[in-house]
C-alpha cells in the first residue's frame, strides 16, 4: 500500500505519543491551527509525492516450488483419475450419493450466498472504497480496455456460453421452472439470465479483487491465501491454514476447469458429426479432440500471459461477434429485438423469487430441478473462481475498484442478455413456428441444428467449432497460468513448465470425468464440480470480511476519512468564530448606546472643542 508522508499524516491526525517515547503529549490543536501551521511553513508540501513503489512479493524474479501445496494438491488429482479409470461405475455412484448430501443439506447456502456476493461487491463500488486503485495511486492499467474485456470474458464463461446459449433457453421454454407453467417465454429468459450474469461475475469479482487489492496495493503474494491476511495473519496465510486455502483454490480449479473442457469436448464431437465430417463421433475421437486441444493450449501458455491469452482472446471477441451477427441478420431479427427488453425486465421482475428459490419451493419438488440448474452453475462459479478471480486481478492491475466491478460485471451482463437473446430467443422462435431443434433434448447438439436452419449454416458451424476450440484453449491456458503461480508462493510469471504440467493435470481429470460418465456424462460433470466447489463457498464468503477489512486500512480510504472529518472540524470552528464575531458586534453597539459612554463622548468632544 501506498505510504504517506508523515508530514502530512499530521496535517491530517494529531499525532500524540505516549510516555514511553519519551516526549512530553502535545496539545491537541485545532483545525484552524493544523492549518495555519501548514500556510506558515509550505515548503515541505510542495511537491509532495507518497504514491513510492510498492515493493511487491509477487514481483520476485525466484520463487521456489511450494510443496506442501503441491503434493497434496496433485494427489487428489492423481487419486480421481486412477479412482475414474479403475472403477468408473464406483466413481459415478458416489459422485451421485455425494451431491445428494450436499443438495439436501447445503442447497440453501449456495442460494442465499449467491445474492450475498451480488449486494456486497455492488455496494463496495458505489461506497468511499470505488475510487481505490488496485496499484500505485498514478498507475495507468497494463492492457487496453478492449483486451481486457476481451480476455476477462473468454477466461469466464465462453465455452459454457457456446453450450447453454441456445439449450438453456429452449429447455426452460418447454419444461418450466418450479412454480411456473410451460412456454413462458419472459420466465424462460429470466432464469436464464438469473444463472448467468450478475451472479456469476460478482462471485469473480469478490475473489479478483481480494487478490488485486492484496497483490498490486499491499504487496503481498498473489495468491488468495495472502488476501486472508487480515483475518488470519501474516503467519497464519504462510502456515497451515494459508496452504489449506490454496490447496482448495487449485483444486476447486482443476475440477472446475476440466467441467468446462469436458462440455466443450463434447459438443465439438457433436459438430463434428453434425457437419459430417467424423458422423457418430466415439469416446476416440472425443479423446483425441482433448489431446489435439491440450497441447494447443500447452504451447498457449508457454508463450506468457501478456501474449498467448491477449491474441487469442482478442481472436475470440470477433470470432463470437461474427457468429452472432451471422444468426441475428439471418436468424428472425425483429423476434430477438423483442426478446432483449423481455428478458431484462423478466429478470428484474422474478429477480427475488428466483434468489429465495429452494428444496422446499413449488411445494417440495424444486430440490431436482435446483441442483441440475442454480446450484450447479452457483457450484461451477465457485469451482472457477479462484483461476477466474486471479487471472482478473492479474490482468487488471492499474485499474479502481469502481472500474474494476463495473467491467466485471456490467460488461459480460450486457453481452450475455444478448448472446442468449440471439441464440436463445431463435431456438424459442423456431419452436414457436413448428421447426423445433429440440430433438431428443441432446443439449450438446442444439447449437448446430440451430445454425443449420439459416442460410450458410454448415459454415457457421466450423466456425462455431473454431470458436469452441479457441475458447477451450484460453480457458485452460488461463487456469493452468494461475495453478502455475499458485504453486510457486504466488509469481506472477509462474514457470512455464510447471504450468504446463498443471495443465496436462486438468486434462487427464477432464478425461477421466467424460470416461466414467457413462451414457450421462454432463451430470457426472455437473455432480464432480458441485461435490468440490462445496468448500470453496465458505471460502469466499469469508474473504468479503478480509477485504473490507483490509480496504478499511488503506492510506487513500483514511485520507478521505480524515478530510471529512478536518472539514467538518474547520466549519464549526468558522461557525464558532462568526457566533463570537457576533456576540463582539453586539457588545459594542449595546455599549455604544450605554449613558456612560455616551457622557464620555461628549466630554471628548468638549475637550476637542477646546
Amino acid at each position: 500500500m501506498t505510504n504517506s508522508d508523515p508530514n502530512e499524516q499530521d496535517a491530517h491526525h494529531t499525532h500524540q505519543r505516549g510516555p514511553k517515547d519519551g516526549l512530553t503529549e502535545p496539545e491537541p490543536r485545532s483545525a484552524t491551527q493544523t492549518l495555519a501551521s501548514m500556510l506558515e511553513s509550505p515548503d515541505h508540501l510542495q511537491h509532495i509525492d507518497d504514491t513510492d513503489d510498492i515493493v511487491s512479493e509477487a514481483d520476485a524474479e525466484f520463487h521456489r516450488l511450494c510443496w506442501p501445496v503441491i503434493i497434496p494438491a496433485m494427489a487428489i488429482v492423481i487419486a480421481v483419475v486412477v479412482w475414474g479409470l479403475v472403477s468408473p461405475l464406483t466413481f459415478s455412484d458416489f459422485a451421485s450419493d455425494t451431491l445428494a448430501v450436499v443438495v439436501n443439506n447445503f442447497g440453501w447456502a449456495f442460494a442465499l450466498f449467491g445474492t450475498v456476493f451480488v449486494a456486497f461487491i455492488v455496494i463496495l463500488a458505489a461506497t468511499k472504497f470505488g475510487h481505490i486503485k488496485l496499484g500505485r495511486d498514478n498507475e495507468a492499467p497494463e492492457f487496453s480496455t478492449v483486451s481486457w474485456i476481451a480476455m476477462m470474458f473468454a477466461a469466464g464463461m465462453g465455452i459454457g456460453l457456446m453450450f447453454y446459449g441456445t439449450s438453456e433457453p429452449l429447455g426452460h421454454y418447454r419444461a418450466g421452472v418450479p412454480g411456473h407453467e410451460e412456454q413462458e417465454v419472459g420466465t424462460a429468459f429470466a432464469t436464464t439470465l438469473f444463472h448467468w450474469t450478475l451472479h456469476p461475475w460478482a462471485v469473480y469479482a469478490i475473489v479478483g479483487l481480494g487478490i488485486a487489492y492484496s497483490t498490486f496495493r499491499v504487496g503481498r503474494k498473489q495468491l488468495l491465501s495472502s488476501a486472508f491476511t487480515p483475518l488470519i495473519g501474516v503467519k497464519g496465510a504462510e502456515g497451515v491454514l494459508g496452504k489449506i486455502i490454496d490447496i482448495l483454490a487449485i483444486i476447486a480449479t482443476v475440477f472446475g476447469t476440466a467441467a468446462s473442457l469436458g462440455i466443450g469436448a463434447v459438443q465439438i464431437s457433436a459438430g463434428l458429426d453434425k457437419t459430417g465430417l467424423i458422423p457418430d463421433a466415439s469416446d476416440n475421437t472425443i479423446l483425441m479432440i482433448v489431446l489435439v486441444l491440450t497441447l494447443a493450449f500447452v504451447i498457449s501458455a508457454m508463450s506468457g500471459v501478456g501474449k498467448g491469452i491477449q491474441y487469442i482472446s482478442n481472436v475470440n471477441m470477433i470470432l463470437a461477434g461474427l457468429l452472432a451477427v451471422f444468426v441475428f441478420i439471418l436468424g428472425p431479427t425483429v423476434h430477438i429485438l423483442n426478446m432483449i427488453p423481455t428478458a431484462a425486465g423478466n429478470y428484474l421482475l422474478e429477480f427475488f423469487e428466483m434468489a429465495a428459490r429452494t428444496a422446499d419451493s413449488a411445494n417440495g419438488t424444486a430440490g431436482d430441478w435446483l441442483a441440475g440448474w442454480t446450484i450447479f452453475y452457483w457450484a461451477w462459479w465457485i469451482s472457477w473462481s479462484p483461476f477466474v478471480g486471479m487471472f482478473l486481478a492479474r490482468i487488471s492491475r492499474g485499474r479502481t475498484i469502481r472500474e474494476f466491478v463495473i467491467g466485471v460485471i456490467a460488461v459480460p451482463t450486457a453481452v450475455s442478455v444478448v448472446w442468449f437473446c440471439i441464440f436463445g430467443g431463435t431456438a424459442i422462435h423456431l419452436e414457436q413456428i413448428d421447426e423445433s431443434i429440440y430433438g431428443d433434448g441432446d443439449a450438446k447438439r442444439q447449437l448446430f441444428d440451430l445454425l443449420y436452419t439459416l442460410p450458410g449454416g454448415s459454415i457457421a458451424a466450423f466456425l462455431a467449432m473454431l470458436l469452441l476450440a479457441t475458447f477451450f484453449i484460453t480457458s485452460a491456458d488461463s487456469a493452468s497460468t494461475v495453478m502455475g503461480s499458485m504453486s510457486q508462493n504466488g509469481r506472477l510469471e509462474a514457470n512455464r513448465f510447471v504450468t504446463a504440467g498443471w495443465g496436462i493435470g486438468t486434462a487427464a481429470i477432464g478425461l477421466t470425468l467424460l470416461m466414467s460418465g457413462g451414457e450421462d456424462v454432463l451430470s457426472n460433470l455437473q455432480n464432480v464440480t458441485i461435490i468440490v466447489a462445496s468448500p470453496f463457498l465458505l471460502v469466499i464468503f469469508l474473504l468479503m470480511f478480509a477485504i473490507v477489512k483490509d480496504l478499511r486500512n488503506d492510506q487513500l480510504y483514511l485520507d478521505h476519512k480524515a478530510q471529512r472529518e478536518f472539514a467538518m472540524n474547520l466549519a464549526r470552528e468558522a461557525r464558532i468564530h462568526a457566533e463570537h464575531q457576533k456576540r463582539e458586534a453586539k457588545k459594542a453597539a449595546k455599549a455604544a448606546k450605554s449613558p456612560k459612554v455616551k457622557a464620555s463622548s461628549r466630554s471628548a468632544k468638549k475637550e476637542t472643542g477646546r
